[in-house]
């Protein structure tokens, strides 16, 4: 792995990151860190899967810095949390691998599953998820691995719709995509009309067009993991240019609208996943035993 900083392929990558940008640590000691978000009204949340838990990360007021926060537990999951975002209430979502499920967390602190079922099978592992415009949420569902409970559970790799209703109490879930071998990371396009979807098998990002209904049309591989490095690539995120953000091997890789790899952020360890910061703007960057934080000039998409 190289060493920490901002590598170019292309000049156009100085326009979205300083070419000396500070690649600053926000924590550490942590034994694995997935799911970023950061809250409208100011700290980071993110998973610790072996350890159960979901920390609260908050800056000091209103500060820019992204140094100086107190780390706090902000609920312990016993499910196994992983991907997490926010609905347009404030309300976290959070995908649960074990037993696999999707749940919201409540303003009174409440847990609502809002999918734990396709049809007569339990999930497998829901692994990431995304709030689109509609009220809709879309996650992936990865096929499990050695438990005891295997062939109970649908072990299919596939992506999720579950569409909002003004029903208390009913959601209406949908498979919309079964294109990747393994889909992790989720995200929608700045105009939210396409999900970009990360596979962490065949090491691509796949790119389907959402239609009017919400279904999916057919998608196409839009980008790839070319490297010599081992690591899998996990999560990503998308600037409201369409640019693309994505944690793979070596680091974050960063994409232009049309696939093109135009350089990557290297931090100290392989990334995880990324989210946005305060207003949208900065990304946190998840690691195995850390998260970092590293200033960008283009804000990110929106998306609650």
């Amino acid at each position: 792995m190289k060493a920490t900083g901002v590598y170019a392929n292309h000049s156009s990558f100085f326009d979205l990151v300083e070419r000396r940008a500070h690649i600053v640590k926000v924590t550490d000691g942590l034994e694995l860190s997935v799911g970023p978000v950061f809250s409208r009204i100011g700290f980071l949340l993110f998973s610790e899967p072996p350890n159960l838990k979901i920390y609260k990360w908050t800056l000091p007021g209103w500060k820019e810095q992204p140094w100086g926060g107190k780390l706090t537990v902000f609920r312990t999951i016993p499910n196994q949390p992983n991907g997490l975002t926010f609905d347009h209430q404030g309300r976290l979502l959070t995908c649960e691998t074990r037993p696999g499920r999707v749940t919201r967390t409540e303003k009174d602190g409440t847990t609502t599953v809002l999918a734990e079922y396709y049809g007569s099978k339990p999930l497998s592992s829901p692994s990431d998820l995304v709030y689109n415009i509609d009220g809709s949420i879309y996650f992936s569902d990865t096929a499990r691995g050695q438990v005891s409970e295997v062939n109970q559970r649908i072990n299919k790799p596939a992506v999720y719709r579950l569409i909002r209703t003004q029903i208390p109490g009913a959601t209406q879930i949908e498979r919309v995509s079964e294109e990747c071998q393994c889909a992790s990371g989720i995200a929608l396009g700045p105009k939210h009309n396409q999900l970009y979807l990360v596979d962490t098998v065949c090491k691509n990002i796949r790119l389907q067009p959402i239609n009017n209904d919400g279904t999916l049309s057919k998608g196409w591989i839009f980008a790839e993991f070319t490297s010599d490095e081992s690591d899998d690539p996990g999560g990503l995120k998308i600037d409201e240019l369409g640019h693309v953000y994505a944690s793979g091997p070596g680091g974050l890789w960063v994409f232009s609208p049309q696939g093109k790899h135009l350089g990557t952020i290297v931090t100290p360890e392989p990334p995880t996943n990324c989210c946005w910061g305060r207003g949208f703007r900065g990304l946190y960057i998840t690691t195995q035993t850390s998260v970092y934080f590293v200033q960008t000039k283009v804000p990110g998409t929106r998306t609650f």
